[in-house]
C-alpha cells in the first residue's frame, strides 16, 4: 500500500505554507469542472522571504535555481491544497507544468533547473504526479527571481 500524499510530505519534511494572496489583478487559482489552474507560483518561503534572487549563472547558481524550482513546487501544492478544501487525494494528476526560468545568455540548462519542480511532484504524488512540461528560459522575471512555475492540475 502507497502512502498517502500528507505522508510524503511529512516524510519530505515538507510543511506547506499559507499560500501568498495575489498581488495584482489575478487569481492564485481557477477551477473550473475537474481541472485546477494554479497561477505561477514563485521562491518564497514560508516567512515570506525571498531566498533566492536574481539571474541563473550569474548572482544564482544552477544548484541554486533547482532549490528555487523545488520551492515553486511547494508553492503549487500549497495553494492545489486550498483549492481542494485541505485534502490534497483529491488531486487525480498533476498534468503540465509550465517554468520561466530567468537565466544569462546562453544559458541551456532550463529543463536541469526546472527538475527541481519535476522530482518533487514525484516523490510528493507518485506515479499521478508524472506530468508534461515546458522550461522556458527568459532575461527578466517579477520580483528579480530565478524561477516561476504554473500548473495544470485534475482533481476528484
Amino acid at each position: 500500500m502507497s502512502d498517502s500524499i500528507e505522508q510524503n510530505l511529512e516524510k519530505l519534511g515538507i510543511v506547506l505554507p499559507i499560500p501568498a494572496a495575489p498581488v495584482a489583478n489575478y487569481l492564485p487559482y481557477v477551477l473550473t469542472g475537474n481541472l485546477l489552474s494554479v497561477s505561477g507560483q514563485i521562491p518564497v518561503d514560508a516567512d515570506g522571504k525571498f531566498p533566492y534572487l536574481g539571474t541563473v549563472g550569474a548572482e544564482v547558481s544552477p544548484e541554486d535555481a533547482v532549490k528555487a524550482a523545488r520551492l515553486c513546487a511547494i508553492n503549487i501544492i500549497a495553494q492545489a491544497r486550498i483549492a481542494c478544501g485541505g485534502d490534497l487525494e483529491r488531486v487525480v494528476r498533476i498534468v503540465k507544468l509550465g517554468a520561466f526560468v530567468n537565466c544569462v545568455d546562453g544559458f541551456a540548462a532550463q529543463p536541469a533547473v526546472v527538475n527541481g519542480a519535476s522530482d518533487l511532484m514525484v516523490a510528493v504524488f507518485g506515479k499521478i504526479g508524472k506530468h508534461s512540461r515546458s522550461a522556458v528560459g527568459t532575461n527578466s522575471l517579477p520580483l528579480n527571481i530565478p524561477v516561476e512555475i504554473d500548473a495544470l492540475i485534475e482533481i476528484s
